[in-house]
Formats: structure tokens, C-alpha cells, sequence
């Protein structure tokens, strides 16, 4: 296993330590005016919020063309790796396979997909990246801890796994900007096959009787989060919306998740028309800044180990100075790893409407399902960076939309 870290001090600088059956340790950096440049030309082709911002990332971004695509994972790789780093990654490979990573990036660099770093530099016809030569996950600040406090009824071997699949957004149409990110219930047999296999493995919560009944729930608010983890889960799933906080402003801690909360909710974020969404600072501080007897975020939400967030910039806090989003928030509460996105994700229904896919083709539903199976793993770095590597190949046999890393190289694993 390799540490690598990095940090922003003007220029860009980099750490590495091989631990774990190999030796060996490094050094590099990035002059500060060509990190810049990288990290903006990176900003412009990823997909941003509302209509046009995805538009602009299908028709001109240079994550939906394969030969644009490489050219700025080429011009990403070589301002931001070290060929040094990467020729000490071949040398352990051939001895020890391929090992882990554990990247703590800087906030300047946070949104990097490092697993697209095109590292060969052999020629126009080579094509290796770094997630072909390891296994990458991003890890936490190192401030973050477990909370020290854990509620006394929960379960600690509760084999619960806790579905939120496109909750009901009070006064939200399914068209809406916080509507639907999965389509019609039951319009997916994947997603439903999904469901089934967590059903016939196991306890599901909410409990349901047929798998259609998970999705699109109106029930699943902060109250029922809290107490269903209160009482002992191994996993947690949410599968919906995320709204970013600016990142001029700070305040990470603003990021907001979205379930089915009403106005009349008790929380620290204001209303959205008829909805109070869940902050990372509620997370992280529950309700102790709302009356004398309050109570810390960790004991209201205790989080499982294993956490999936599949939303819009769901792993953004990284690109903070201080990092208190909803990943780091899980990972403070009690998640040994989480599953987080980069950047806005693309929905299936925008791949439908502007690559003109067909309805069949449902990327999103496929990363989802990739996600979960992952966190049934005893390794679910690993088993991601293998789906990822197949999306990989498949991106650079064919070029098509549907395997384009507009979607998979947005998700991380964060540890702690």
C-alpha cells in the first residue's frame, strides 16, 4: 500500500510511504500557476448544475469524447503525477500485485478523477491510467474520529441494510429539480432485481413487501433515519439529492442531503417551499445549538460502517479548507467508509435526452447496482476500481456515451 498526500502551499505538494510488504518513500510538487490552469481546464469539462451545465458537458465536454477525454487525462497526469511515483508503482506490482492507494488530496485538487491520470507517456498509441496500475481510495482529513458516544439499544450486529432510493421531496414534482433521479417506480427490473437480492440476503428497512415499494418513498425523513440507525444497520444506501454549498464561502458544513422532511422538521437548515432538508452540520451537531437538553449528531445519526451516498457533488466537502460535509460527517459519526461523488452527476434520463440513448440504457442504475455490490464485499475498494476498470475498457474500445467517465470517475470511496 502507498499513502500519498498532498497539499496546497502556493505550489502543489505531494507525500508518498509504502507500507504494508514494500519500502520506499518520495517527494514531489506542481508550480502553483500550472496546478491552477489544470484545475480549471478539469472544472470545464465536468457536468454542472441545472440544464445547460449538463448540456454543455454531453455536446462539447471532453469527458463525452474518448480522444478529448485522454488528451486532458494527458495533460492532468502530467502536472499533477510524478513519474517517479508511478515506476515505483510497476516495481511492487510485478512483485506483490496490484496495491493500494490511500489519496489524501489537497482542496485544490479534490475533484481530480486520479484513476484517469493517463501515466504511460509511451506515445500517441499507449493508453495506461492509474487506476489500471492500483486501487485508489480517497482518504479522510485526519482531524475526523469516531464519535465517542454510541447509542446503548444499538444493535452491533445488526445485519440491517438501509435503503433510501429517490425519496418524495415534499413540494417537488418528480420533473422537478429535486424530483426524480431514478424514473418511474418499477420501470427498472436491475434496480428491482437489486432490491429483491437485498430482500431474499437479508433485513431491508424500510421493510417492504414487493421491491417497487422501495423507491420513491414519502415516508423516509430525518426522524426515521435517526431512529432506524439508532437501532443497528451494517450498510446504508441513499440514492437521491444533494445540494452543494459554494465553495468561496467555507462553510462545507451547509451541504445539504435531501429525504422526505417537511417544513415543520426540527433542524438547523431553512425551508425549501414546503421541505427542510438535512445538513452535515445537523449530522454533525444534532440538536445541541436548538435547546439546553440537545443531543450530538452522532448519537441521533449514528452511521453504519459502510455508507453510500450516490447524489450530485455528495463527496464536495473535500474541496474545502475544512472539510465538514455529509461524507466527513458520516465518517465522524461512525462510517469506516463512504461512497461519494465528485462532481453532478448525470441522471439515466439525461443520457436518454441528450445522447439520445434508449430507455434501456440506464448508466446511473448500473453504477447504483455497482456501488451495491461493492459494499457487499469484504474489499469494496477493490471490487469498485474493478467495475471501474471495466467501464475503462469498455470507454476506450468503443467510445461510447453510456461508458464515458462523466458518471463512474465521479465516484470515490472515502475511508478514515
Amino acid at each position: 500500500m502507498v499513502q500519498v498526500r498532498l497539499a496546497d502551499a502556493g505550489d502543489l505538494h505531494m507525500t508518498w510511504t509504502w507500507t504494508r510488504g514494500a519500502q520506499g518513500f518520495g517527494t514531489g510538487y506542481a508550480p502553483a500557476r500550472d496546478v491552477d490552469e489544470a484545475v480549471r481546464a478539469l472544472a470545464a469539462e465536468l457536468p454542472g448544475g441545472g440544464a445547460e451545465g449538463m448540456r454543455r458537458a454531453f455536446e462539447s465536454g471532453a469527458l463525452a469524447t474518448y480522444e478529448e477525454e485522454r488528451r486532458l487525462a494527458r495533460m492532468l497526469a502530467e502536472v499533477l503525477w510524478p513519474p517517479g511515483l508511478t515506476d515505483q508503482i510497476r516495481q511492487v506490482s510485478a512483485h506483490l500485485g496490484r496495491p493500494l492507494m490511500r489519496l489524501q488530496p489537497s482542496p485544490r485538487v479534490a475533484q481530480v478523477p486520479w484513476e484517469l491520470l493517463a501515466v504511460d507517456g509511451d506515445g500517441d498509441d499507449s493508453d495506461v491510467r492509474l487506476i489500471d496500475l492500483v486501487d485508489i481510495a480517497t482518504t479522510a482529513p485526519a482531524s475526523l474520529r469516531r464519535a465517542s458516544t454510541v447509542p446503548t439499544d444499538r444493535d452491533p450486529d445488526s445485519d440491517a441494510v438501509v435503503l433510501v432510493l429517490d425519496p418524495r421531496v415534499p413540494g417537488f414534482r418528480a420533473d422537478s429539480p429535486l424530483g426524480s433521479v431514478l424514473g418511474r417506480p418499477g420501470a427498472d427490473p436491475e434496480l428491482l432485481k437489486l432490491v429483491q437480492t437485498r430482500l431474499d440476503a437479508g433485513s431491508v428497512v424500510p421493510p417492504v413487501a414487493t421491491p417497487t415499494e422501495a423507491f420513491r418513498r414519502t415516508d423516509l425523513d430525518r426522524d426515521w433515519l435517526g431512529e432506524t440507525l439508532r437501532k443497528g444497520a451494517r450498510r446504508l444506501m441513499y440514492v437521491g439529492h444533494v445540494s452543494g454549498a459554494p465553495v468561496e464561502g467555507g462553510q462545507s458544513e451547509d451541504v445539504t442531503l435531501h429525504l422526505c422532511c417537511g417544513p415543520e422538521t426540527t433542524g438547523m437548515t431553512e425551508p425549501v417551499r414546503t421541505h427542510r432538508p438535512l445538513s452535515a452540520k445537523d449530522l454533525l451537531l444534532g440538536t445541541l445549538p436548538l435547546r439546553a437538553d440537545g443531543v450530538p449528531g452522532a448519537q441521533l445519526w449514528p452511521a453504519p460502517p459502510r455508507v453510500a451516498l450516490i447524489a450530485c457533488e455528495s463527496g464536495g466537502d473535500l474541496r474545502f479548507a475544512e472539510s465538514f460535509g455529509l461524507a466527513t460527517a458520516m465518517i465522524h459519526n461512525g462510517a469506516q467508509l463512504v461512497t461519494a461523488t465528485r462532481w453532478v452527476l448525470p441522471t439515466s434520463f439525461a443520457f436518454h435526452r441528450l445522447a439520445e440513448l434508449p430507455e434501456s440504457v440506464r448508466p446511473l442504475a448500473e453504477a447504483v447496482i455497482a456501488v451495491d455490490a461493492a459494499h457487499e464485499d469484504h474489499d469494496p475498494v477493490r471490487h469498485l476500481g474493478a467495475w471501474q476498470r471495466q467501464r475503462l475498457d469498455q470507454w476506450r474500445a468503443g467510445g461510447r456515451i453510456e461508458h464515458s467517465p462523466l458518471l463512474w470517475a465521479a465516484l470515490t470511496c472515502i475511508v478514515r
